[in-house]
């Protein structure tokens, strides 16, 4: 029997996170993620996915002035950046920056300093390129804030507010691990080979610039921008309904019930949505589309799901569309990185088979 994509197919033990798709349920290493993301800070919820406990306070202060360390980008990162051509896409930039530095002293077996380094300098790489193709200044690495804080400040060149930073914050800690998906199932085929840290997260960008990975979730952005006000979500959504049209952000191919995700971006969006117009909106609109599918698709149970509200929130923190894969790749880097050292921790090649459905040789061929 073959199982296209392997889909179903169990390849390895991990104790990082579980999904439970009936339930609604997303644990990172014995933690509700939504808990986590609502009551901790990224760097506390990193420290989690990659040593397995969540920290004390010494070793919170020890690793987050680890990362701060490894902000900064090499000269040989910055010049690579400054002559790779305008037209070529973030995610394409990206990855190549971080394959750069493979060039440095990464090998095998992969270290935990090595994950700290491309947590800390992933949110540099794609700030600095963002902001040089803008025509401005790159900003430096700024010491004083936290990660998701200084990412935003490197972005923008100034201090984001109280909101801005806890909603990316929020965000950025549940897209930092989800399973078995395809880029994490990349990086641990890479580093099976016994290859370094940097070859196998380089792999896992490549498969998350596909659309079917990490695609913007422009459709749900666009909208958010067509409804406007609140006053027009009611007929906007009523009528892409009748013409059998999909909303965009609602139902999910994993979770069967409330995506768990969505409803931490929510509660947070509640929590700061008085200061941001946008994300009024967005629970608004999320509302009126929660009751007219019931109405209009009855016992489908329908929910919000993560591409909704990380749009809301992209929305609120003036995010372009073309940031939304690479920041989503910048949260997920602590959760490849920390597959990369379980799968080295006790490694065995993946070597798949396949079915052969080509043609044979007839019994009188001559080479």
């Amino acid at each position: 029997m073959i199982h296209h994509g392997l889909k179903g197919i169990t390849c390895a033990e991990t104790a990082i996170s579980h999904i439970d798709g009936e339930k609604g349920h997303l644990i990172y290493r014995g933690y509700e993620a939504k808990v986590i993301a609502l009551q901790s800070s990224f760097e506390a919820a990193a420290y989690l996915i990659l040593y397995g406990t969540l920290p004390d306070a010494h070793e919170l202060l020890d690793f987050q002035e680890k990362l701060t360390a490894e902000r900064t980008l090499p000269k040989h990162i910055i010049d690579l950046l400054e002559t790779l051509p305008h037209h070529m896409d973030d995610m394409a930039v990206l990855r190549t920056a971080i394959s750069s530095l493979g060039t440095d002293s990464f090998a095998y077996p992969p270290r935990p300093e090595e994950a700290i380094r491309l947590i800390a300098v992933t949110p540099t790489i794609i700030a600095y390129r963002y902001r040089r193709i803008k025509g401005e200044e790159a900003a430096a690495p700024n010491a004083q804030y936290g990660h998701a804080e200084n990412y935003l400040y490197m972005l923008t060149g100034r201090r984001p507010t109280e909101a801005q930073k806890k909603t990316l914050e929020t965000y950025m800690i549940l897209a930092m691990e989800h399973g078995m998906n395809a880029s994490t199932f990349s990086a641990r085929v890479t580093v099976s080979t016994e290859s370094d840290l940097v070859s196998a997260v380089t792999s896992a960008l490549g498969t998350m610039k596909g659309p079917l990975h990490g695609g913007a979730p422009s459709g749900v952005t666009k909208m958010l921008e067509d409804i406007g006000e609140k006053e027009n979500a009611e007929a906007y959504l009523t009528a892409k309904l009748e013409r059998g049209e999909r909303l965009m952000g609602f139902g999910h191919r994993v979770y069967k019930t409330k995506d768990p995700r969505a409803e931490a971006l929510r509660i947070k969006a509640e929590e700061v949505a008085g200061d941001d117009r946008s994300l009024d909106l967005a629970l608004h609109v999320e509302q009126e589309a929660v009751r007219l599918l019931e109405k209009y698709k009855p016992g489908r149970k329908l929910y919000t799901n993560v591409e909704f509200y990380a749009a809301a929130v992209m929305k609120a923190i003036r995010f372009d569309d073309a940031l939304f894969t690479p920041t989503f790749s910048a949260s997920r880097m602590a959760g490849w990185c920390a597959h990369v050292l379980e799968q080295a921790s006790n490694n065995m090649i993946f070597r798949p088979s396949a079915t052969y459905i080509g043609s044979f040789p007839q019994a009188a061929q001559q080479l």
